[in-house]
């Protein structure tokens, strides 16, 4: 028996069905010429599967609305092709025995920070800002807001059409649902706009809505959120409990089954003067549903002091932690992205106790399919 034994119990959450607790986290590849993902990418998936997770969550995945993402090796999730190459993804992963969910993605006004100067159409974002006197984007329209939406419900009708097990809509980060939430980003005197997050939550919670009438009662939607932003570490949206059940209850109420909540490292408490619990657990315990932890889970540092200083040492050291906070019911599932990135096979390591057999991450990960 050990710290790990209760993740390697089955998970079920409507058509989301998994074998563990244990779920690749989504994270860019840009390996998509012209948008179409490519067949080494299908394998790649595959090969987390067989390594052991019970589930992948994709990279984002555009949407079929121009200027959804900022960079063209990104995969599209819409028209012929790009959704032929992420059905034979999806029957790779499902033949190896996995889960596989899209992640749904619009970057709003922000251009890609690991290609700044890749051709992309117009962006668009709630009032032209990405961060704090930062301008990005053009502002959106009501009928712009009303054609977002209806592109996340045709992406997750595809993918309940093509048999993916749960979509995933990516609101983290400092990206388009991400702008609506942050008083930063979202100056809107409209109906999407104002001084709470209770009326900033609106679009998105409406895109739920939009969704779950699509799709029906019985497709698992999931909904990742974070505090931070990408190079805004201290953003905060909710600084109080409170103030994150204004948040989450709204996106609970219209639809989201699971929510996945960005922490830069897990082990750190939400709110530190309210206990220990991370961002996870405070989502669990608001709304009941159902959460998925992530940050850093199997190293020692976040990812960004990775990309400064170039690679990390594998530790398991935080698994106990990890453990831990499972066993107190703080989170159902479990997303590990670096760790896994650099060695397909860390989980089947990890339960094996083969600690000297995994493989460091480095920043050259980044630029292979292993």
């Amino acid at each position: 028996m050990t710290a790990l034994d209760a993740f390697f119990t089955p998970f079920a959450c409507k058509s989301l069905k998994v074998a563990n607790r244990f779920m690749m986290a989504p994270m860019s590849r840009y390996f998509a010429p012209g948008g179409i993902l490519s067949q080494e990418s299908a394998d790649y998936y595959r090969r987390r599967i067989e390594g052991g997770v019970g589930a992948v969550i994709t990279e984002g995945v555009a949407v079929d609305r121009p200027g959804s993402v900022a960079a063209d090796t990104v995969p599209h999730f819409y028209g012929e092709e790009g959704l032929a190459a992420w059905d034979r993804a999806r029957a790779g992963v499902h033949g190896a025995g996995g889960a596989i969910i899209p992640q749904l993605w619009h970057v709003g006004g922000c251009t890609d920070f690991n290609f700044p100067d890749s051709p992309h159409d117009p962006l668009e974002s709630p009032s032209g800002l990405v961060g704090p006197g930062i301008e990005g984007g053009r502002v959106m329209t009501a009928q712009d807001i009303d054609g977002v939406i209806a592109s996340f419900v045709r992406g997750a009708l595809d993918a309940q059409r093509l048999g993916f097990d749960a979509v995933e809509l990516h609101g983290a980060h400092g990206y388009l649902f991400d702008q609506f939430f942050w008083d930063v980003t979202n100056q809107r005197d409209d109906m999407f706009g104002g001084p709470g997050i209770a009326e900033r939550v609106r679009f998105a919670a409406d895109t739920v809505a939009a969704i779950r009438a699509a799709v029906g009662p019985d497709f698992a939607i999931i909904f990742r959120v974070s505090q931070w932003k990408t190079y805004m570490y201290e953003a905060k949206i909710a600084t109080t409990p409170a103030e994150l059940e204004q948040w989450l209850a709204p996106l609970s109420h219209a639809g989201v089954d699971i929510f996945h909540c960005s922490e830069r490292r897990f082990w750190e408490a939400a709110f530190p003067d309210e206990g220990d619990r991370n961002l996870a657990g405070w989502a669990k315990h608001i709304t009941g549903k159902a959460t998925i932890t992530v940050g850093s889970v199997g190293l020692d540092r976040d990812l960004m002091q990775d990309f400064v200083e170039g690679q990390s040492v594998p530790t398991l050291k935080s698994l106990d932690e990890l453990a831990r906070r499972f066993d107190r019911g703080d989170f159902d599932l479990v997303a590990v992205g670096r760790a896994l990135l650099a060695d397909p096979h860390w989980l089947q390591k990890v339960r094996n106790g083969a600690v000297d057999e995994l493989l460091p991450y480095s920043r050259e990960c980044m630029d292979v399919l292993h």
